[in-house]
């Protein structure tokens, strides 16, 4: 980023093999349509492109590529609020994969479409703060840099997800985190 915000347009091609496919598994996550995530992915880049004269260089780039991508995606929620879908419906799964069980794949679907159901009845922050430090796989630090609050405030707000969760789920649900483990890390 640091070379494309100096003028390189040849490192484009370079930051976008690295976040568009990350870009695009969070906003498809988010909007649950391909289509209109790649959209967003395009405006998320634009913007990137029209801001890149602003870029503190040595920043960090995902966490600041992922809160445009953020903001952009409630924005057209926002605008599209009248036609939102069912946060709880869920994304048609790949039948490609026939390796486990069918038990095993029926057991994995209810537990995950249960899973998505309770993470949509959570608070906006929660949800949030669990979704990217666990399906996007982001540090703490990047995700206080992509919701704009502290790495406390992330912590407290995946913990309150966690409690939440394992209430709701019980013990269907053994691989959360331990939320006492995690309110002392």
């Amino acid at each position: 980023m640091d070379r494309y915000a100096r003028g390189d347009d040849d490192a484009f091609a370079e930051l976008y093999d690295a976040l568009a496919p990350r870009l695009l598994r969070y906003l498809t996550q988010k909007t649950r349509d391909v289509s209109r995530a790649e959209d967003l992915v395009q405006q998320t880049l634009l913007r990137m492109h029209r801001a890149r004269g602003r870029f503190i260089a040595g920043g960090a780039v995902v966490p600041w590529a992922m809160a445009i991508a953020r903001r952009l995606f409630l924005d057209e929620l926002r605008q599209r609020r009248g036609d939102r879908t069912d946060p709880s419906r869920e994304p048609e799964e790949d039948p490609a994969d026939a390796s486990p069980s069918a038990v095993d794949l029926v057991a994995a679907s209810q537990l995950h479409a249960r899973l998505r159901r309770e993470l949509a009845k959570l608070p906006d922050a929660q949800r949030e703060a669990f979704e990217l430090l666990k399906d996007e796989g982001l540090s703490l630090a990047e995700a206080a840099a992509i919701l704009g609050t502290t790495t406390t405030a992330v912590k407290l707000r995946a913990h309150r997800a966690y409690v939440a969760l394992r209430a709701a789920l019980g013990d269907l649900a053994p691989d959360l985190p331990d939320a006492d483990r995690g309110a002392r890390s």
